[in-house]
């Protein structure tokens, strides 16, 4: 086959043993999953997602620890998340935003969940710190449904501390158990998990430019 040249239909069937696999039916697969992803970033509320913002800017203003977790992919969006909370509006002499994942000591989690059960992985991580009632919790589960989850959420609020839930497939238990929720309008994992990714971002860069513009104000 020439540099460029499309595969054909025969040299895509022997390459695939043989399956019926054609090039126009991977873009359709791609075109829907697209078409997916826009519907549900534009059924995501500016609402939701400022709430989560104004959450986040509370928490700083009064010092507090904020916590995230979730398994899975949501694993990888919670360390994602406090990562860009930490170093994303840090910037200089200003207080930086304290934002820890329970998702990243792998030696702590391994023996949590030996010891006590996966269950609680992450609520005797927030007993340990101890959460405070002054803290936040950012609670990430795509079904909304995860027992780990959910039992940190229940430490938390035992702490008085603050709960947002971020979900989707119609919320589950967590939304209802959150302060503030943002649901993906989505039954799609994939779906989810992308939104739940592209909310971060959208909350992280409002925190920093709130952060930027009263240093501005402070230093003028």
């Amino acid at each position: 086959m020439e540099n460029g040249e499309e595969p054909s239909a025969e040299h895509l069937s022997k390459t695939y043993g043989g399956a019926a696999i054609m090039l126009e039916n991977i873009a359709t697969v791609v075109r829907t999953y697209r078409a997916e992803l826009q519907t549900a970033l534009d059924a995501l509320t500016l609402h939701d997602v400022e709430a989560v913002a104004r959450e986040i800017l509370d928490a700083y203003e009064r010092g507090a620890r904020i916590f995230v977790c979730g398994n899975g992919g949501s694993a990888a969006t919670a360390s994602h998340m406090a990562c860009d909370l930490a170093k994303n509006t840090a910037f200089g002499a200003t207080p930086r935003v304290h934002a820890h994942a329970l998702t990243d000591n792998t030696a702590l989690l391994t023996a949590l969940a030996n010891d006590l059960g996966y269950d609680q992985i992450f609520s005797e991580q927030l007993v340990q710190a101890p959460i405070a009632a002054s803290d936040l919790l950012i609670a990430i589960s795509g079904s909304g449904a995860s027992p780990n989850v959910l039992r940190a959420v229940a430490v938390a609020h035992e702490a008085g501390a603050r709960v947002v839930g971020i979900t989707g497939i119609g919320g589950g238990k967590l939304a209802p158990m959150a302060d503030v929720a943002i649901v993906v309008a989505s039954n799609s994992m994939e779906i989810v998990e992308d939104v739940h990714l592209v909310a971060n971002h959208a909350i992280t860069r409002a925190v920093r430019t709130v952060l930027q513009a009263r240093r501005a104000v402070a230093i003028s």
